[in-house]
């Protein structure tokens, strides 16, 4: 009879754990490597406190930071360390005394040994079943080259995991190059990135380098910590959501405008609505939500460039019940502050409302804000073609609100150019007539399902959207001064000579 393999030991993060695909292999080895603030205690500690909430015995050895200083940063995420056992392995002040200090000795041929024997005496004495080393810095330091300090870590190794130990080792990279003759000798490693940019709050992203034996989503993962730890965010894979849904019409409740976009808007597809500034894009995809949510749906938008008070207010002028749909949960609006939240947050945050409101539609207001979010701009159309992808198989129809640059004329152009990865696109362009600037609407792109290709007039005002008859007497109106061809008055004849 086959025996049932090990159970997986979880990091205490389910993002991480997700990464990992379902946690760590115990009784092996881990090196947790990062700058100064990266989050390797913290991480660190809740991968303890997982284990004491499973009843199991758990170390951490500290050979840079005094116990209270690790309970201090436990209080600051409401945690009490109970069940924890901290050894505090760090020079005492007496050490600064000239006559506690060697002379025939270096010290380090004396630290060493020491160190090395309060680690097993306490390992013996409490039999725990995870130990965290912080940090490998000290013991690199106190080994003094790199085959004693080689040697030390083998030795470590072989004593704990002969006794069913899985051990953390965290190793602060913030003055040398990766340590590979450490990771070669890890099961696993996890590193830890800490990013400033220009403008905003920090960054960080997480991956994993190395797992022997198992796979594990590769690439970086974003994270955060905030009150209670590190929440990661798993990078999307779309492939790993393939799922068959039913092409669902999401009709805008504008008769002319379904007529113009050959019924609605479908599921599983994504619409990329484009325009100048103040052309009625954002009124447009409040619309559909708010017919959505009134038709029986679930809506989600997510806005970079207003407030929610300012899009209610603005919605309610125009004759929109997005009030009422938000009193019923049946619409949620949430401001994203492109300075805070980074873009694997925002994909989850996107995820999340897929799964937990069962959105029909999402909407993301816009795509100029997105761009924003991006640490680097030549990775925002891979993050946006796997995010599209991803909502494509949950069945959820997609708007992206994509704003030109400029207000008139045929030189407008747009910093985000996702016309190619939208299944449709629709344009709002402003055009001078009779001395009256106006709007008008077209639908450019519609793949698998027929559209009207006319450009008809876009009109906004108390009562909602109106769409006008085709703009046939005009020629140029997506250029911006259109030229009238209608019907012109006969001329008087000229008498013959």
């Amino acid at each position: 009879m086959k025996e049932n393999p090990i159970p997986l030991s979880s990091t205490g993060i389910e993002g991480l754990d997700a990464i990992l695909c379902g946690g760590l292999t115990p009784y092996r080895l881990y090196v947790i490597e990062g700058s100064p603030g990266a989050g390797k205690t913290t991480l660190a500690l809740q991968f303890l406190q997982a284990g004491a909430k499973q009843g199991e015995r758990v170390l951490y050895i500290s050979l840079s930071e005094t116990e209270s200083e690790l309970r201090a940063v436990a209080a600051s995420h409401g945690w009490t360390l109970e069940g924890v056992s901290v050894r505090e392995l760090i020079p005492s002040e007496d050490s600064l005394n000239p006559d506690e200090q060697y002379s025939m000795f270096h010290p380090s041929e004396v630290e060493l040994g020491e160190t090395t024997r309060a680690i097993l005496g306490d390992a013996e004495r409490l039999k725990p079943s995870r130990v965290v080393f912080d940090s490998l810095s000290e013991l690199r330091l106190l080994a003094g080259n790199p085959l004693r300090y080689r040697r030390q870590i083998l030795a470590l190794k072989q004593f704990f995991l002969s006794r069913k130990c899985t051990v953390f080792m965290l190793d602060d990279r913030a003055a040398q190059e990766h340590d590979v003759q450490l990771q070669t000798l890890a099961h696993g490693v996890i590193a830890l990135e800490h990013a400033h940019p220009e403008y905003g709050s920090e960054r960080r992203r997480l991956h994993v380098l190395k797992y022997r034996g198992v796979r594990f989503r590769g690439g970086f993962h974003d994270f955060i910590i905030e009150t209670g730890g590190l929440r990661v965010f798993p990078r999307l894979i779309a492939a790993e959501y393939r799922q068959s849904k039913s092409r669902q019409i999401l009709p805008t409740g504008v008769p002319a405008l379904d007529a113009l976009l050959g019924g609605g808007f479908e599921c599983g597809t994504s619409t990329l609505v484009a325009g100048a500034a103040g052309s009625g894009k954002s009124t447009l995809a409040t619309q559909v939500a708010v017919n959505t949510a009134r038709n029986g749906g679930r809506a989600a938008m997510f806005i970079f460039d207003e407030s929610v008070e300012t899009l209610i207010r603005r919605s309610e002028g125009l004759g929109m019940a997005i009030r009422e749909q938000l009193d019923a949960g049946r619409l949620i609006v949430q401001p994203i502050d492109p300075a805070e939240m980074s873009p694997g947050q925002f994909a989850h945050t996107v995820a999340d409302a897929v799964h937990g409101l069962k959105a029909n539609l999402i909407a993301i207001d816009s795509l100029n804000g997105y761009l924003q979010a991006m640490p680097e701009e030549r990775f925002l159309t891979v993050q946006l073609h796997e995010l599209l992808t991803y909502l494509g198989h949950h069945g959820v129809a997609t708007l992206l609100v994509g704003v030109h640059q400029g207000l008139i004329g045929s030189a407008m152009q747009t910093p985000v150019d996702a016309s190619y990865l939208a299944d449709g696109v629709i344009l709002l362009r402003y055009f001078e007539a009779r001395g009256e600037v106006r709007q008008a609407i077209s639908v450019m792109k519609r793949r698998g399902g027929n559209h009207e290709r006319t450009i008809r007039e876009f009109r906004l005002n108390a009562e909602g959207i109106h769409v006008g008859e085709p703009l046939r007497e005009f020629r140029g109106v997506l250029t911006g001064v259109p030229v009238y061809e209608g019907m012109q008055e006969p001329q008087p004849k000229r008498a013959s000579a």
